[in-house]
């Protein structure tokens, strides 16, 4: 798996077209280095960045923008409504993919030192990287902002993690570390920047103080106003949007400023969000509101609607996700072609695509004709009364036709260890027992795969008997294609287990698939004659 690490770095510039682009073009010039997001504020005088690479490339971005803002920042000039203490004021990184925080911990150390060394600068860590407790908020590691440093410095408890211990007066100093995925989110007032501050402190979780706690869990927050949207916000950062989600954080904000009959327009991210953020949003709005929406693409579009997060900028998906960002194409070269040219390939001289992945694609047909007579019956007028019957008949069998697509390529990419085996070398009894055993391996996943394919089909049978009973009687032949599709589909797969195993030495193993695969042959065929009669029987 490829391993994907963000940075954020937070630039004290955000007026200067000129340098917050330089900075822009160093990190988009470093290799495997993707610039995700830039984002500027001129009432806060600070930039966003926020970039993706691998772990040894978001080091190299970082201390290339670093070296821009050295040359072009200066701080002794600096004022913005945001808390800052350096030219690079912070800089964090975020495990995304196949990463985990230690070795966060460990690329921000690597970068504090090298910049530090390179720059002469002054360095701190905070958050997962920090060597002391009371270091760890980023809030007590910038108090007192870049008026204060120069004494604060002189503190031996406040010396640097990397570099000297002396204040820098045109950088000021630059806290690196690694945390979880911080959502930098902002809510819109149509009032004061003192009410969006009131706000803020009911719901931080700092309060007002260690008498006077805000609501909210992990929430760090203030109000301000900002002249280019000509409104206030209630900005906050969501440092564990699992504890503290976007909808729960928005809601609250509305409660708050109906008490003081403030008006909401709406909310921005600032940078990007993780998919899952924004899926929990619209859950919690499908539910509140008693939807019913399935399709990924459209409850992302409910999220974005609910909180308004089209009301200062455009909110493309495509560029704010990160997960859709990052996402490579998926590696199913059958399932991507179009019909026409599967059924070409499989009637080609090839061995493969053969008859597992045609039984994939004859199970996710079946699924998908069930899913799709469920479709034609929620909603329509005539059925209103079978809407709930339908809500739980359609979720099944809509998510069973999505996971049984990519068996499809996973049927033929099933003998690749078996074939690697079968290539191995086999001039000494050690090479031969390595080679069986890597045979062995093989001819299991090979079996596994197919079995898989059985298990998905088989989850859908009590979903379609359902459509078959209650669904729109002008697509019986529908179900009837459907429920034949699927038991031909599993039967398919079930010769495909049977064909592998005779091969096969482990006798326990061969006992316990033989006797689930066998098994749910058989309550296919039952299944299937069950839908087919139900469907007689209404005519």
């Amino acid at each position: 798996m490829k391993k994907i690490v963000e940075c954020v770095p937070n630039f004290s510039e955000g007026r200067n077209p000129e340098t917050i682009e330089a900075i822009a073009q160093a990190i988009r010039e470093t290799p495997d280095c993707r610039l995700l997001d830039v984002d500027p504020g001129a009432s806060t005088n600070r930039t966003v960045y926020t970039f993706v690479g691998s772990p040894e490339a978001v080091v190299e971005g970082a201390l290339a923008a670093a070296r821009v803002a050295r040359k072009r920042i200066d701080m002794r000039s600096h004022k913005g409504e945001h808390p800052r203490f350096g030219a690079m004021d912070v800089c964090p990184f975020i495990p995304v993919v196949g990463v985990t925080m230690e070795e966060c911990v460990a690329i921000a150390k690597d970068f504090g030192r090298r910049a530090a060394e390179e720059l002469q600068v002054p360095f701190f860590l905070y958050e997962e990287a920090a060597g002391h407790d009371y270091r760890r908020k980023l809030p007590d590691v910038r108090a007192g902002e870049y008026e204060g440093l120069a004494a604060r410095l002189d503190d031996p408890r406040w010396s640097p993690d990397f570099g000297p211990a002396e204040f820098v007066p045109s950088w000021g100093a630059t806290a690196t570390g690694a945390r979880k995925f911080l959502i930098a989110y902002n809510v819109n007032i149509l009032g004061t920047s003192n009410q969006a501050h009131r706000i803020a402190l009911n719901l931080r979780e700092a309060g007002r103080g260690e008498d006077e706690p805000g609501r909210l869990k992990d929430v760090k927050g203030m109000g301000w106003y900002v002249d280019e949207y000509n409104l206030a916000q209630v900005t906050v950062n969501l440092n564990d949007y699992t504890v503290t989600p976007i909808h729960v954080l928005y809601e609250e904000v509305k409660k708050d400023a109906a008490d003081l009959n403030v008006g909401v327009a709406g909310s921005e991210i600032v940078g990007v969000v993780p998919l899952e953020a924004i899926l929990m949003a619209a859950e919690y709005y499908i539910e509140k509101e008693n939807l019913f929406i399935l399709d990924e693409d459209q409850k992302v579009r409910l999220a974005v609607e609910r909180l308004g997060l089209n009301s200062v900028a455009p909110f493309h998906p495509e560029e704010k996700i990160v997960d859709y960002i990052v996402a490579e194409p998926p590696d199913e070269p059958l399932a991507s072609l179009p019909v026409r040219g599967f059924i070409e390939e499989v009637a080609s001289r090839s061995s493969a695509p053969g008859g597992g992945s045609v039984s994939a694609l004859l199970a996710a047909l079946g699924t998908g004709l069930g899913s799709m007579v469920g479709k034609l019956t929620f909603g329509v007028r005539k059925f209103e009364d079978l809407d709930a019957k339908m809500r739980e008949i359609i979720p099944p069998l809509h998510t069973l036709s999505k996971e049984l697509i990519p068996m499809i390529d996973a049927d033929t990419n099933a003998f690749t260890e078996y074939m690697e085996g079968l290539r191995m070398p086999r001039d000494t009894e050690e090479q031969r027992a390595d080679r069986s055993t890597k045979m062995q391996t093989g001819l299991k996943t090979a079996i596994r795969v197919p079995l898989k394919t059985m298990q998905l089909g088989d989850e859908a049978w009590e979903a379609m008997c359902e459509v078959a009973r209650y669904g729109n009687p002008a697509s019986k032949s529908d179900v009837q294609v459907g429920a034949r599709a699927l038991e031909t589909g599993i039967w398919g797969a079930y010769q495909n287990v049977l064909i592998n195993m005779g091969g096969i030495r482990d006798e326990a193993f061969k006992k316990e698939i033989l006797a689930e695969a066998e098994g749910m042959m058989d309550r296919a065929k039952k299944k299937c004659a069950e839908v087919l009669a139900i469907l007689d029987e209404r005519g």
